[in-house]
């Protein structure tokens, strides 16, 4: 026996009500995929390229202040790009 999905969201009566009744807003009715997938994409494809940056500043060294803090920028960039990124094209 099967239970029930625990992440599974089920509706309040009164919002159930309101979409039998065709009254929607504007923000329901769009697919929220439709302004995800493109930061999504655009998030994985920088995750890819952003280490290629790292090379050139690890090949130089890190020897100047400026360089170090511009290596950690990036550093953190990529990571922030690879959480919004991970899930792009998954299906």
């Amino acid at each position: 026996m099967s239970r029930p999905s625990p992440f599974h969201s089920e509706q309040a009566p009164s919002d159930a009500s309101d979409n039998r009744n065709g009254r929607q807003s504007v923000l329901d009715r769009l697919d929220s995929s439709l302004f995800t997938a493109p930061i999504r994409m655009i998030s994985f494809w920088m995750a890819v390229a952003l280490p290629f940056l790292h090379v050139p500043l690890l090949l130089r060294g890190l020897t100047d202040p400026s360089q170090t803090i511009t290596f950690l920028g990036l550093l953190v960039v990529n990571m922030v790009a690879l959480l919004i990124g991970h899930s792009y094209n998954t299906t």
